[in-house]
Parts: structure tokens; C-alpha cells; sequence
């Protein structure tokens, strides 16, 4: 009997260069966790230091077949050493979980950019729902690249198979977390903080964090050992202010701008809304805080939500309303009361793309004519809009205060670009904050509903119940 001795793998001698910005693409199936991964990977880039910019790009279809163009998830990230306000035009590196991710993304590739693909996507079938002619990994049409093959399906499905107690379909599932893996080594990225959410989210079911745990660390560990990567990068931390910093959606960005103008106000807030993508996540954060006076209301239309807000701005309170351009087409007569009325009304319109119902996760900045003359008659309004995720905060404090200050309607123009992405938001000091200044009526013997105040030319502000002042307004 002969005896077999393998002799020890040598590990492969890596370099290491340091860059001051990436952009990365993350694209693949629906359900191949994109969004996830590109989140996780933010999460842990805002922690080591870098500044950071995001840009979510969601199916507009509900649920497109697997593999088709048309289902196709994408998530792009810019981090840097540098200050960022963009998460940037052209990805320098492209991660393409299948064709069809590759089809829809390669053109926006930076020329020599880098490219890694599961090949273990690149089936006949996934060719054909992609329209490709011929495999793109074989025929030479990725020359102009650095492209990194990988059997991502593969390498998972052998890392966690007898590893872990679960079903084949379930393992493949994790194949994302090997993916993030591969990413953590190649642009120098510590795993811990992904492994602390891993364990907090999937907690209840133990054997699904393990394999997810198992294969963010083996997808590492590959690109550590393979001499598919010969060199790494790293980035160092971005120069930014002093201060506590969080990461921060436009969407969210929102909500609490509108609580903080609440609290500034002294004035309850009022949110009439009707579920619309790219806006709903608004109504989603604002029911979260009923301990500082908030009030939510989710009404039966477009219609009904806004009317109750002008409601609740009669009564004194911040009257909001917030929808997507095909919502804002049904409110405009109802904001024209509103005009007539001279109330502090705010409108958010998260645009999205296209006229009509339009693409509900696509992102457009066409309805600024829609803000400005979109109502029947002499009907103006002040219109307002946030330059990146962070701003939509300071914005919404500010449209706030315009309402009160000239007692008129205002449109808060975001759109699903700033709703959806991301990037550190410097926590602000209250007490630096503008104060809203509201002033209600109260001389009787002095008080008509449309005088004027000589400054701003704003109506005075009585709301019903008070003794002596009852009026009569309308539209």
C-alpha cells in the first residue's frame, strides 16, 4: 500500500493598494438578496470611516420570472476617503449574479473596470432569458475588463452542504453573504460588524445564521487564498466634522425633519397619506413616533388624505400630505382649497418615473411644472426640494416654517433617488435648529379673516374655538 502526502497549499503572496474611491454595483435576481448585500456592505464602510453614498435600484414589476431582464435588482455604493455627494455614474466594479444582471448593467461599467461573475448563473436557460447570442464569459466581449469568474453557487452550495440542516433551496439563498465575502477581503472590510447583524436578525433560527455566518466567512477566506485576486485595496477613513453620525435614507431623512419642525413648532404634526412607492416609507417612519405628538392617517384615497390634512391645518396643527406624482394629480383641486383658503398645508411628492401611474421604483425629476401650475385658476404655491438624503431633514423644517410664515401651501419636492438612497447624517444640535415662529389670532376687536400682515402678507391665523373670532372661509 502506498501512502499519499499532499504537501501544504502555499498561500498566495496578495498586494495591497490603497485607493481613495470605489463604486460597486451589486446586481442579480430579485430574490438573490442584492439589496441586502449592498446595505450590509454600506453598513460596514460608514463604520470603518468612509463617506458614503447609496442608490437602491428596485424591479418595477412585482415579481418578474427569474432571469429576465425586466426582474433584475440592483444597489450601488460609493464609498471614500474623500467627501462624496453622489453615489456616483459609472461603477468601477460590477458584481453580476447571472446574464441578465450583466445585459442590463455592463454598459454603465467604467472602461477597465472589474467585473466578478457567478458563472454558476450563466446556464443556457439564464442566456436565453437574457437575450445573449452567445455565452458573454466565452466569446471575447468582456476583453476591455478585469473579469473574475467565480462558481459563487457552487462554492456555497459545497461550503454549507452536511454543514448545516437545511434545504438545498435554502442554502442557496446564502450565496449572497459568500458573495459579500469575496467583497469584505477585496476592499479590505472587517466581517464583525455583518456577523453581530447576522446573529441579532436571524436569531430564531439558528441554523440559518450559522449558514449565513459560514458563508460570509468562506466567501473571505477564497478570495484570501484563490489566485483568482492577486490584489486587494484599501481606503482609508474619509476626513469628515466632528460629531455623532448616522446613516440616513431621504426617506427617513423626511419623516424626522417633519417631527423636529413639529417640536420647533410647538404644534402637533398631522400625516394624511395613502400608500404610494417611492413615498410610503414616509408614512412607515412618521407611526413610529406617537410619543412627540404625531398623528397618522391612512386614508381610503389621495383625495381623502389630503383634505384631511387641510382639516387638521384649520384646527392649528402641521396639516402633511404625502404621495408620488399620480397622487399629487388627484389632490391638486383639493390643494387649490388649500390656496384659496391660505393654509399651512405641505405637500411631499417623492417623484418617480414616467407620466401616468408610471414606474413605481424608478426615479425621475419632472413634476417641478406639476408643483408650480398643476391647479385650475391663479393658484400659486411655494415649492421647495432637498439636494441629497441628509437635506431632506434641514428641507422639511424649512417647508414647515414657509407654510406658517406666509400661511400658504408648500410642495416638498423629493424624489425616489434621494427616498431610497443614503449616506452619513451629522446628528444636529437643537438648540441649532431655526425655531418656527407660529402666531394665532386672538383680538376680536380687531380680527378680519383676510387682512394682511405688511411683511409677509399673510392672513392672520384663528383657529375654530376661539371666543369672538369665528369666520367663515371657503373655496
Amino acid at each position: 500500500m502506498s501512502t499519499v502526502i499532499e504537501s501544504p497549499v502555499e498561500q498566495v503572496e496578495k498586494n495591497l493598494e490603497e485607493v481613495e474611491t470605489v463604486t460597486i454595483r451589486f446586481a442579480g435576481d430579485s430574490g438573490d438578496g442584492m439589496q441586502l448585500t449592498g446595505t450590509q456592505f454600506t453598513n460596514t464602510s460608514a463604520v470603518v470611516g468612509n463617506d458614503i453614498s447609496t442608490l437602491p435600484d428596485f424591479p418595477a414589476e412585482i415579481r418578474a420570472p427569474a432571469g429576465s431582464l425586466p426582474g433584475v435588482s440592483g444597489f450601488q455604493l460609493n464609498f471614500s476617503s474623500q467627501d462624496i455627494k453622489t453615489p456616483g455614474d459609472q461603477p468601477s466594479v460590477l458584481v453580476a449574479m447571472n446574464p441578465a444582471a450583466l445585459k442590463v448593467n455592463l454598459s454603465d461599467l467604467e472602461e477597465g473596470g472589474t467585473l466578478i461573475i457567478n458563472t454558476d448563473g450563466f446556464t443556457p436557460e439564464n442566456l436565453k432569458y437574457a437575450n445573449y447570442a452567445s455565452n458573454p464569459l466565452e466569446d471575447g466581449s468582456l476583453a476591455g475588463y478585469r473579469v473574475h469568474k467565480l462558481p459563487i453557487t457552487a462554492l456555497n452550495m459545497n461550503a454549507l452542504k452536511g454543514n448545516v440542516e437545511l434545504s438545498r433551496k435554502e442554502i442557496d439563498r446564502c450565496k449572497n453573504f459568500f458573495a459579500l465575502g469575496v467583497l469584505y477581503w477585496l476592499f479590505d472590510r472587517p466581517m464583525e460588524n455583518t456577523l453581530a447583524w447576522i446573529t441579532s436578525k436571524f436569531g430564531k433560527n439558528p441554523e440559518l445564521a450559522k449558514a449565513n455566518e459560514i458563508a460570509l466567512k468562506t466567501g473571505y477566506n477564497f478570495a484570501d487564498t484563490t489566485e483568482v485576486f492577486t490584489t486587494h485595496y484599501t481606503i482609508k477613513k474619509a476626513k469628515i466634522a466632528p460629531g455623532k453620525y448616522r446613516k440616513i435614507t431621504g426617506n427617513e431623512a423626511t419623516a424626522l425633519g417633519f417631527v423636529a419642525a413639529s417640536q420647533l413648532a410647538g404644534r402637533p404634526l398631522f400625516y394624511g397619506s395613502y400608500p404610494i412607492t417611492p413615498a410610503s416609507d414616509i408614512l412607515h417612519e412618521l407611526a413610529r413616533h406617537k410619543s412627540f405628538g404625531v398623528k397618522t392617517f391612512q386614508a381610503e384615497d389621495e383625495i381623502a388624505a389630503v383634505c384631511a390634512a387641510i382639516g387638521a391645518s384649520f384646527a392649528g396643527q402641521i396639516g402633511l400630505t404625502g404621495t408620488s406624482g399620480p397622487g399629487v394629480a388627484l389632490k391638486q383641486e383639493a390643494i387649490g382649497l388649500a390656496v384659496m383658503t391660505e393654509l399651512p398645508l405641505v405637500i411631499i411628492n417623492v417623484q418617480r418615473g414616467g407620466p401616468s401611474t408610471g414606474l413605481p421604483t424608478k426615479t425621475e425629476q419632472a413634476d417641478l411644472f406639476q408643483a408650480v401650475w398643476g391647479r385650475n385658476g391663479e393658484c400659486p404655491v411655494i415649492v421647495v426640494a432637498p439636494a441629497t438624503p441628509a437635506d431632506c431633514f434641514h428641507m422639511a423644517i424649512e417647508a414647515v416654517r414657509l407654510a406658517f410664515k406666509h400661511m400658504s401651501p408648500v410642495f416638498y419636492l423629493s424624489d425616489g433617488y434621494l427616498a431610497n438612497g443614503a449616506e452619513p447624517w451629522a446628528l444636529p444640535q437643537i438648540d441649532e435648529l431655526p425655531k418656527i415662529n407660529v402666531v394665532f389670532a386672538n383680538d376680536p376687536a380687531n380680527f378680519m379673516p383676510y387682512s394682511r400682515d405688511p411683511e409677509t402678507l399673510a392672513r392672520p391665523y384663528a383657529i375654530p374655538g376661539t371666543p369672538g373670532l369665528e369666520h367663515r372661509i371657503g373655496g
